[in-house]
């Protein structure tokens, strides 16, 4: 079998500094073969810089001559693009979040089940080593039932300067649906996935909004500014977990704060960095990760993991029905900040 050919759609910061360097280190399984972005000129200069042969800048037809793309756009053209590809019969791994809505991720669903083509969606925390052996621990028993995930995603002023963050209309919301999607995506893939019932969410965008601001990611217009910074919420699952969830672009807080704990019925584990906490032999036990230096990168099994799946011999460690479920969430939570009321799903 020849080499898997790869396009990729959208030529900005995440296909340069992520992708398109995953991909090329794979180079005995993949070959990138072309790059698409709306601005030609922006797909030329990116195209000589990774020296990828072929430029577009209409998508399908990029589709004629790729097995399977990798969509890097902002969110709003996630699902377009990615059912166009699955309808041309092409396999699609689609950057975070899923799409814009819940409706949007169920059509990219139904294309993907349709076609017998893969979809992925690069939430790539589940591929850090942390992460990994953390699901290993749940899956071997190591905690017991898990019962409650407490969830912090928090950075200090830093919401992003560039690119269309802080865009509304192109990324359907702020820091909740940018970065907080990765943590909410790696708590519930922990949890095993378990339905929600019940979720409780609050959205602010107070500090953004106000004028003067100390930002250590660059500059934004606080009068235009209409995305959440902060997120609270309490999600309810029908097993009887349940999760206390924060993400902030620009939380007034000591240092930037990420993580998230778990605790089960015989244990738990803490995330970044990993530690299983134990309590027996009539002791508490704290286990401490420690790992061999090597590439800590998520993205290049996340590539490998993607291009195993193209050739039929894994399974997506992202799945199309877990990443909706993700978006689900974040749809309610949104939803939920609007009414004032708990939503019932």
């Amino acid at each position: 079998m020849g080499k898997l050919r790869i396009g990729i759609i959208g030529a900005g910061g995440i296909a340069q500094a992520r992708h398109i360097p995953a991909f090329q280190k794979l180079s005995d399984l993949v070959t990138i073969e072309a790059i698409c972005d709306v601005n030609e000129e922006v797909a030329r200069n990116v195209a000589q810089k990774f020296q990828i042969n072929k430029v577009f800048s209409n998508y399908h037809e990029m589709f004629a001559k790729v097995d399977a793309v990798t969509i890097c756009t902002p969110n709003k053209f996630h699902a377009d693009i990615a059912v166009a590809a699955l309808e041309a019969g092409v396999h699609v791994l689609c950057e975070k979040p899923m799409a814009m809505s819940t409706e949007e991720c169920q059509a990219m669903v139904d294309a993907a089940e349709a076609s017998g083509k893969v979809l992925s969606i690069a939430y790539h925390y589940r591929f850090i080593k942390d992460s990994q052996a953390a699901k290993k621990l749940v899956l071997e028993n190591e905690i017991g039932e898990p019962i409650v995930a407490r969830v912090k995603a928090l950075r200090r002023r830093k919401v992003p300067g560039w690119g269309v963050f802080t865009n509304k209309e192109l990324q359907g919301g702020g820091s909740l649906i940018d970065w907080g999607c990765h943590y909410l995506d790696l708590s519930l893939w922990l949890l095993g996935n378990p339905e929600p019932e019940l979720v409780t969410g609050t959205t602010y965008n107070h500090l953004s909004k106000m004028p003067n601001q100390v930002n250590q990611w660059g500059s934004f217009n606080h009068e235009t500014f209409n995305v959440d910074d902060h997120v609270t919420a309490y999600i309810r699952f029908k097993n009887g977990a349940s999760m206390l969830f924060e993400t902030s672009w620009s939380a007034n807080i000591p240092k930037d704060d990420e993580g998230v704990s778990i605790s089960g019925t015989v244990g738990g584990i803490n995330l970044f960095p990993l530690q299983l906490n134990q309590a027996k032999h009539g002791m508490l036990l704290n286990s401490a990760a420690e790992w061999v230096p090597g590439d800590e990168s998520p993205d290049l099994p996340q590539a490998q993991n993607f291009i195993n799946c193209c050739l039929g011999i894994e399974q997506p460690v992202v799945k199309p029905r877990e990443a909706l479920q993700v978006s689900k969430i974040i749809d309610a939570i949104y939803k939920s900040s609007e009414t004032r009321q708990s939503i019932i799903l």
